[in-house]
């Protein structure tokens, strides 16, 4: 019989993505401070795109050494502009701030998986995909954050792609499972020559 899989993440898209691949699996969500690992690393130097991994990391150690005999998937993202980290907004207020921030420019969606089994991370994947967003009219970004508070609150830049977030990019470079925080392809892939789901 293969061994279980754990997903150490709240995040329904990501849930959605397995469900869609017919993977079987169960909802373990890491108990962990994401806060406080984030402040610690910034503290340290660290950059937007370790601090995904770390998190991830966390999240998968969390549950992982609960339950050793089973594969568990522990999933994060950063937003960097120009080296500054965006988290996920906690108002509307908050939410347009960010959006404005990012309008007209690029930024950076560093995304992060690891996976831990019997203890131990046996395997992790880092994706950075480079998002352009156009500048929305005032009246548009109005309607766009009453219409989608408080989903876009879950995600860090306020925009989910696979939404209407998608009206805010002119430009996406890079892997649209990434983007969604599951490195999908990989993952399954992955679970597949380990034995936990048949190929």
């Amino acid at each position: 019989m293969p061994a279980s899989i754990l997903l150490a993440s709240g995040s329904e898209i990501r849930a959605e993505l397995l469900r869609r691949a017919a993977v079987p699996f169960e909802v373990q969500k890491a108990r962990v401070d994401e806060e406080a690992i984030q402040q610690a690393l910034l503290a340290e130097g660290e950059s937007p795109r370790d601090i995904a991994d770390a998190l991830a990391e966390a999240k998968a150690a969390k549950v992982g050494r609960k339950h050793p005999e089973s594969f568990v998937i522990g999933c994060d993202q950063t937003c960097d502009i120009e080296g500054q980290l965006l988290g996920k907004p906690e108002s509307p207020e908050a939410a347009r701030e960010q959006i404005m921030l990012l309008a007209g420019r690029s930024h950076k969606l560093h995304s992060a998986a690891v996976i831990f089994h019997e203890g131990k991370p046996v395997w992790r994947k880092l994706s950075t995909v480079k998002l352009t967003m156009r500048i929305p009219s005032p009246e548009y970004l109005d309607d766009y954050i009453t219409r989608n508070w408080p989903e876009i609150g879950w995600s860090c830049g306020a925009y989910q792609l696979e939404a209407e977030g998608a009206r805010l990019m002119t430009r996406v470079e890079g892997d649209y499972f990434a983007v969604l925080g599951l490195p999908l392809l990989e993952i399954l892939d992955y679970l597949a020559l380990r034995g936990a789901i048949a190929s």
